[in-house]
């Protein structure tokens, strides 16, 4: 839901009104077991768009058969819909994604409508394009160290990963979204926008070019400090191609 909603210009819970299968001479690139319908369905709320709609909007959808076979029934459906406008046709939509109508549920608009809402505030974090650099520094005791691990984002906007390792102590890793690394940031709960961003786009090991200038002693201490901040966020699992 996040891949779909986030980059979505509309974003709308709809009752389907009317769907009409086209037959497949038009509609060319339809996966195999699928169906194409032209929809009709009427807005029950506007989630996301920064255009007024029509109270009724229209677009193309591939739906797959049912588990025997047959024609999926859509007529009274509830689906929440991701699309971008079609220009020059008020009222004509275009999903962004062959999967972005789901099964309406009241637990998925909650999540979209939490996940839109952190995106726009104001310190929402960017999206995470890989590790830029990191490093390791030991503290005065042994066993004592912290791990810097600075993050790229898209649109440049600070993200970086704080480890903390005392004697006798569970290493502690914190996340800062701004220029003055915050220690006491604590690591993201699951399934918020944070957490997406990381769990979902970090590389699974820390890149060679992140540590060139450190010793090999300072590089073991990164990559096991990364690798805990990897299991520490979990499994990304995606649904979707």
């Amino acid at each position: 839901m996040a891949d779909l909603a986030l980059g979505a210009p509309i974003v709308a819970h709809a009752e389907i009104d009317r769907a009409n299968r086209l037959d497949p001479e038009r509609a060319p690139g339809v996966a195999p077991g699928h169906l194409r319908y032209y929809v009709e369905a009427e807005l029950s709320s506007l989630i996301r768009s920064d255009n007024a709609l029509p109270r009724e909007v229209r677009y193309l959808v591939d739906v797959p058969l049912d588990p025997n076979g047959d024609r999926p029934r859509l007529r009274g459906e509830e689906v929440l819909i991701m699309a971008t406008p079609v220009r020059g046709r008020p009222g004509e939509i275009q999903l962004v994604a062959p999967s972005s109508q789901i099964r309406w549920t009241p637990e998925r608009e909650q999540i979209i409508r939490r996940l839109l809402t952190e995106a726009a505030a104001p310190g929402a974090p960017g999206i995470v394009t890989g590790v830029g650099n990191a490093f390791s520094v030991p503290g005065a005791l042994p066993g004592e160290s912290e791990t810097q691990i600075f993050l790229s984002t898209s649109d440049g906007r600070p993200v970086s990963i704080s480890v903390l390792r005392r004697p006798n102590q569970r290493p502690r890793w914190s996340v800062s979204l701004s220029e003055i690394v915050e220690s006491a940031s604590p690591p993201p709960q699951r399934d918020t926008l944070l957490w997406y961003r990381l769990a979902c786009f970090l590389p699974a090991e820390l890149p060679r070019t992140t540590f060139e200038s450190m010793d090999p002693n300072q590089i073991s201490v990164a990559r096991q400090d990364y690798q805990m901040v990897i299991g520490d966020l979990g499994q990304c699992t995606r649904y979707r191609s």
